[in-house]
C-alpha cells in the first residue's frame, strides 16, 4: 500500500507539491492539514483518545479528528471523510479559521501545518474505529482548558496549540451574540 501523501503549501495555502506524509514530518515541511471539533447541544466538545499503536502521541487526548486533505479534496470534504473513518459518523462541518503552527515531537518528527479548523454539531455517541481511536469523551470547553493547564501531558502537542485558538474563537463569537 502506497504511503499517504500530504499537500505541500506556501504560507498563502497555495499548493506547491506533494510529499509522502512521513517524509514531510521528518523534514518539517509546511503542509495542509485540518482539525475538526464536534460540539453537542449541551455545549460540550467531543475529544478523542488516540489509539495505543499510533506512531506518535499514542493514548493522548485531542480534538474530535484531524488529518490531511488529499489532492483535489476540499477542507470540508476531508473533515467529513475523516470523521467517518475515525469516529464512525458524518455531520456537516464549517470552516472557522486557519493558521500555521510548528510542533516538534520527542521522536524527531515535526508537525508544520497550515491547519484549517472546522466545527460541526452532533449529539450521539460515535462508533469509534479502534484502529484509530482508543476512546472518546465529551467535555465543556472551559473544563478542557482547565484540564490542559493541570495535565498538559495528557494532550497532544498540536491540540494544546489549536484548542487555545478554538477557545478564543468560541469566546469571541459568544460575545458577538450578546
Amino acid at each position: 500500500m502506497k504511503e499517504e501523501e500530504v499537500i505541500l503549501v506556501n504560507t498563502n495555502d497555495e499548493q506547491i507539491g506533494t510529499m509522502p506524509k512521513m517524509e514531510a514530518h521528518e523534514k518539517a515541511q509546511l503542509h495542509r492539514a485540518f482539525s475538526v471539533f464536534i460540539m453537542n447541544d449541551k455545549g460540550e466538545t467531543m475529544l478523542q483518545q488516540r489509539a495505543a499503536h499510533k506512531y506518535h502521541s499514542p493514548l493522548l487526548w485531542t480534538n474530535t479528528c484531524c488529518s490531511h486533505q488529499r489532492v483535489g479534496e476540499s477542507n470540508v470534504e476531508a473533515g467529513k471523510r475523516r470523521l467517518m473513518e475515525e469516529m464512525g459518523f458524518v455531520t456537516e462541518v464549517k470552516e472557522l479559521f486557519s493558521f500555521i503552527y510548528k510542533a516538534p515531537f520527542d521522536n524527531g518528527l515535526t508537525e508544520h501545518e497550515l491547519d484549517h479548523v472546522m466545527l460541526g454539531s452532533y449529539n450521539d455517541d460515535p462508533q469509534i474505529n479502534p484502529a484509530e481511536v482508543a476512546g472518546f469523551k465529551w467535555m465543556k470547553p472551559e473544563d478542557v482548558r482547565a484540564d490542559i493547564d493541570l495535565n498538559p501531558n495528557k494532550y497532544t502537542v498540536w491540540f494544546k496549540i489549536i484548542f487555545e485558538k478554538f477557545y478564543d474563537h468560541l469566546i469571541a463569537n459568544k460575545e458577538d451574540e450578546s
